[in-house]
């Protein structure tokens, strides 16, 4: 006996997707979903990939996004309620579920595995409190019927059974309502003329957020940064001091983040300037963890997420800059810096990190790069894709020309990402350290630049190489608003179709996309 199950999609179902969606578009052999494609529907809503299997077999699949409704409205085309194929447009807290592609193998039709994911898909806007799904459906016979018939006398017609097309009798069957017929919907669709069913169905569970528990990440984020001071300590205690001081001040402004500078522990290499270079920055790796755990105490203490700037740690006989991630939940992650500048290698003989990737927060997701890693433009990028709306950059530079590297590159970033990126930087001179004579910032937060934002892209910053603390709300809403209907459109303009990025990182996860022919809720019975 056959078993047919519904399930979530994996990462190692691709092969077997592919082959199942050549299977079920013969006419379009190249219009399959490409692998970085899906890799990045599971990463961003992988509740909403659904395959249906006969005997552990692919047999068809259901992939779909969240999407806030009215900032499309029912006259779009599906390039742009998808991103350009980027699907930059999901967000987990819009209302509707718009469905990207269904479809099944045509080996197995005739069985009511569409019908199965299509409940399927029901289920799961019920269970996420949406208010219905959405979709758009080519209506293919019209093209033998075009030359007497108007769309909308075509589509009365198959309503009232006179005419048979396979899609919109499918999916009129499952209780989907035609809302309006879209021009233009896909280019190309010789078929149906580039006339589209715009198709609805409506959750009647749905409950009005106003009175539902509010799960949406908060929008408005307030940004501390400390801009530190350097100064000798005696003692680690005494770097507690000032670390609790200056966590204390941004929590009484109930900032949501703070963020310390690169290396901002340097002070405590003082103890062992009679040492090499090398070897004083490998005594001072070893407070690494016990800095660490104050963090993630001051965090749930004074409720507040704690990016801790960064700091030297010794791993498998190497050494690496590396930072860490205090959750005001308690939780703690590492990041890497993957950059090393040159005089990084020749006095301290620092590696390289191996690990990019973005951190879920309760302010949403982020972005975290170490002081040179931020001139590289390749990184925040990737970010980007991932989901990221905040790039967090502890740096440490000497000199005016360094910062600026830093400052300008930082700029650069949120205009290309369209996200907002916070720098701090630490101030003031260590003559006992080696290395560490002299510093200069001026930490800021920089926007991108529209007319939502300030003209100059700078939201706010610090007085230059003067200890203090920079505060600042950030807009989420604002970011959403401009990668829809910005002046300018950096992350739906890239032209995927002439350049990607390739990662070769441990446990990469792909995110450069390739444009893909698209494939409508299709072929189902």
């Amino acid at each position: 006996m056959d078993i047919v199950n519904i399930r979530p999609l994996l990462l190692t179902d691709y092969d077997g997707l592919k082959a199942c969606m050549i299977r079920a578009y013969p006419q379009m052999p190249e219009a399959y979903w490409k692998e970085p494609q899906i890799n990045r529907l599971l990463s961003i809503f992988p509740e909403g990939q659904l395959v249906v299997t006969i005997n552990e077999q692919i047999v068809g699949c259901a992939l779909s996004i969240i999407v806030r409704y009215d900032r499309f409205g029912d006259n779009h085309t599906y390039r742009e309620i998808t991103g350009n194929f980027t699907f930059v447009t999901h967000e987990s807290g819009g209302d509707t579920l718009y469905g990207i592609d269904v479809f099944i193998d045509p080996t197995f039709r005739g069985q009511r595995l569409g019908r199965r994911l299509y409940d399927a898909r029901k289920e799961l806007c019920e269970q996420l409190n949406l208010s219905g799904i959405v979709f758009g459906g080519r209506i293919p016979n019209y093209h033998e019927h075009a030359d007497v018939l108007s769309p909308r006398a075509y589509i009365e017609k198959v309503k009232n059974k006179e005419l048979h097309d396979p899609t919109l009798n499918f999916q009129l069957s499952n209780d989907f309502h035609v809302s309006k017929v879209l021009r233009g919907y896909l280019p190309g669709d010789e078929e149906s003329k580039e006339f589209a069913t715009l198709l609805r169905w409506d959750n009647i569970y749905h409950i009005p957020v106003k009175s539902a528990k509010s799960t949406i990440t908060k929008l408005v984020v307030r940004l501390g940064l400390v801009q530190w001071q350097m100064r000798p300590y005696r003692s680690v205690d005494e770097l507690f001091e000032h670390m609790e001081y200056f966590v204390d001040a941004v929590s009484s402004y109930r900032c949501d983040f703070a963020l310390f500078p690169e290396f901002f522990n340097a002070p405590l290499m003082a103890q062992y300037n009679d040492r090499p270079e090398g070897e004083a920055i490998r005594l001072l790796a070893e407070h690494t963890e016990t800095i660490r755990d104050k963090f993630a105490k001051l965090a749930v203490s004074y409720n507040i997420n704690i990016i801790s700037g960064s700091m030297p740690l010794l791993r498998d006989g190497q050494l690496f800059n590396v930072g860490y991630l205090c959750r005001r939940d308690g939780s703690v992650e590492i990041y890497e810096k993957l950059h090393v500048t040159p005089d990084e290698v020749k006095c301290w003989g620092l590696k390289g990190g191996n690990t990019l990737r973005t951190f879920d927060t309760d302010c949403g997701k982020i972005g975290i790069l170490i002081c040179y890693d931020v001139e590289f433009p390749e990184l925040p990028r990737r970010l980007a894709e991932e989901g990221m709306n905040i790039l967090f950059v502890p740096f440490l530079t000497d000199t005016q020309n360094a910062f600026s590297r830093v400052q300008l590159c930082a700029r650069a970033r949120a205009i290309e990402n369209e996200c907002f990126v916070a720098i701090a930087g630490s101030v003031g001179n260590l003559p006992k350290v080696h290395n560490m004579d002299i510093q200069y910032a001026q930490s800021a937060v920089f926007t991108p630049c529209d007319f939502a934002f300030p003209v100059n892209g700078i939201k706010a910053e610090a007085t230059p190489n003067t200890e203090m603390l920079v505060v600042a709300d950030v807009d989420l809403e604002l970011l959403i608003d401009l990668r829809h209907s910005g002046s300018v459109r950096n992350q739906k303009d890239r032209r995927t179709d002439l350049y990607k990025i390739d990662f070769k990182l441990e446990n990469p996860k792909q995110t450069n996309l390739s444009t893909v022919v698209p494939v409508l809720d299709d072929n189902l019975a």
